[in-house]
């Protein structure tokens, strides 16, 4: 009886995630603190968020740069509605359906004028950052009701509760892409796009559906960025989109579409966030941080070309 062979290139990521607490628990004095580990949980449940959505988008061999933008308008559309008396719950979900309507702009520019995604979420993520600096004046947007604070910086069984809806969005992508007919089309398409739509699948509709969710999913970010943070910032969500991706490729995303796993995503998060709480607390300044995530989207990347072209010469 022949044995499973165990890929073990689907632990290599789990590995370096472990080294990497490795390195920082004898390089920083303050990492495996109980305070430092709820911090790093906190920080990563933005990223989380956002990387659920994006995973399914870069699945149909789409990409989306414009969700840190994206942050940043329903951090300060929130700020602004609430400090102008309306209802926290009524202000968020305006905020998420701005975040809808914008997702299906952006599924508009790739179905209908033919965009490349790239281009298409680069033109919006431009506009939108200028339109979170407009609804702001270019300020801080103070003023937020305290019972909306519970939202980024309340706590549930000890567990910060920006991280508990990070799992429940997990799971809900989970269930999404590994047990329903639209998570098969969605791998279906990344795949291959032609054989898709002569099986009778429709392509558009899916991609609307994917940027449709990713917009909720980066409104939802947003809104809980504003809440734990305490006010609207115009420059809210700056660079996350490099984060999310990095992320992404990371947990075994393709760039070239078609393969993804949820569950290595989470990794990749958890990945990122011990990265950048680590280099804080070792005090590397700003930019030398920027050069080394920037070097791990470069050798995540590599790594998946090479997987790639490893599999297709056998």
């Amino acid at each position: 009886m022949k044995m499973k062979k165990v890929n073990w290139t689907e632990y290599a990521m789990l590995v370096a995630l472990i080294v990497l607490i490795g390195i920082f628990s004898f390089t920083a004095n303050a990492f495996l603190t109980r305070e430092n580990i709820l911090n790093i949980l906190r920080q990563i449940a933005i990223m989380g968020i956002c990387s659920v959505g994006m995973t399914m988008v870069i699945i149909t061999g789409g990409i989306d740069l414009s969700v840190g933008s994206l942050v940043g308008v329903a951090c300060v559309l929130g700020a602004s509605l609430m400090a102008g008396g309306m209802h926290p719950v009524l202000a968020v979900l305006i905020c998420l359906l701005v975040g809808a309507v914008i997702g299906l702009i952006n599924g508009m520019l790739i179905n209908i004028i033919g965009m490349f995604p790239m281009i298409a979420t680069l033109a919006t993520m431009t506009i939108l950052r200028g339109v979170a600096y407009l609804i702001s004046g270019g300020m801080p947007i103070y003023g937020l009701p305290n019972g909306f604070l519970f939202l980024g910086q309340g706590y549930m069984l000890g567990i910060p509760f920006p991280v508990i809806i990070m799992v429940l969005v997990f799971i809900f992508g989970y269930i999404v892409l590994n047990k329903t007919i639209f998570g098969r089309t969605v791998y279906g398409i990344g795949g291959n796009k032609e054989a898709s739509r002569l099986s009778g699948v429709s392509v558009s509709k899916v991609i609307y559906k994917v940027y449709l969710l990713q917009g909720i999913l980066g409104a939802l970010a947003g809104v809980i960025l504003l809440s734990r943070i305490n006010s609207g910032q115009p420059t809210a969500g700056n660079s996350y989109e490099m984060d999310i991706i990095t992320a992404c490729v990371l947990g075994g995303t393709s760039v070239a579409g078609g393969e993804g796993k949820i569950r290595g995503v989470l990794i990749g998060v958890l990945f990122m966030g011990v990265l950048t709480n680590g280099m804080v607390l070792m005090d590397i300044q700003d930019y030398w941080q920027r050069v080394v995530k920037g070097l791990v989207l470069i050798l995540a990347v590599a790594l998946d070309n090479f997987s790639k072209k490893r599999r297709n010469a056998v």
